[in-house]
């Protein structure tokens, strides 16, 4: 874990996404942009999306995430900006969260739900919206019903949740929610704001950790990804979905 925070803390994206992707997301919950709201930023990472968010949105976000240097690098960057929304940082884990039932208006996660696994991070996370409260969550999805082998092999051995667009649909029905909207991210959140920034940053991570064994497997594992990504685009990507507490 400590690798990979050394890794990912100078990106500013620890997955897949982008302002306009998030800036559509909020567009599809029909979050009134003049109006303030508690927000929860959940697996922030060094915090991308947080500083759109609070550049779109107005009120308070409690941004989480594991890692204290993630963190600090989202104090740095926000200072930079001109924001319209309060960022408060916690260092925590995304399944024991301190907060209070029904608090938020808003429950954001990027790229960061299957750290805890689909399913219980929307159950979980759903106690602390309030009702009629907003999800918005990126999530790796199948955008197709047949899939190669090969690709079908990786990603059940990486990720057992990884399910259709539909069968995500579904998950957040059954635990209580009503979809409001969901679309798919494009090539560009994947390879422009991910991939290549994280393929660059191997050769001063491996200056420095090089004699590590763990090292060199997370960068093996970093490319045989990319590689596959480049291949299978037309199987998968993050299905970015958004929905309401009922």
């Amino acid at each position: 874990m400590e690798l990979m925070m050394h890794l990912h803390r100078n990106n500013k994206r620890q997955g897949p996404g982008s302002e306009d992707a998030t800036n559509l997301a909020v567009t599809l919950a029909k979050i009134d942009r003049e109006k303030s709201y508690k927000i929860a930023d959940i697996g922030c990472g060094t915090g991308e999306q947080t500083i759109s968010l609070a550049k779109m949105l107005k009120g308070n976000i409690i941004a989480v995430d594991l890692f204290e240097e993630f963190l600090e690098k989202l104090k740095e960057d926000s200072k930079n900006e001109n924001i319209t929304a309060h960022i408060e940082t916690l260092a925590a884990s995304m399944d024991k969260l301190p907060f209070e039932k029904e608090e938020f208006d808003i429950i954001w996660s990027e790229g960061a739900v299957y750290n805890i696994g689909f399913k219980n991070g929307i159950n979980y996370w759903k106690e602390f919206l309030k009702p009629g409260g907003i999800l918005a969550v990126s999530e790796l999805s199948w955008i197709t019903n047949c899939r190669p082998k090969e690709l079908e092999d990786f990603w059940n051995g990486e990720y057992a949740e990884m399910d259709t667009i539909a069968g995500k649909i579904k998950a957040l029905e059954e635990a209580g929610y009503k979809v409001l909207g969901h679309f798919i991210l494009p090539d560009d959140c994947w390879l422009d704001n991910y991939y290549n920034p994280l393929l660059d940053s191997h050769k001063d991570f491996m200056e420095k950790f090089g004699d590590n064994e763990v090292a060199r497997v997370i960068v093996e594992r970093d490319i045989q990804e990319a590689d596959f990504y480049k291949k299978y685009k037309d199987y998968y990507s993050y299905g970015f979905y958004i929905a309401q507490k009922l």
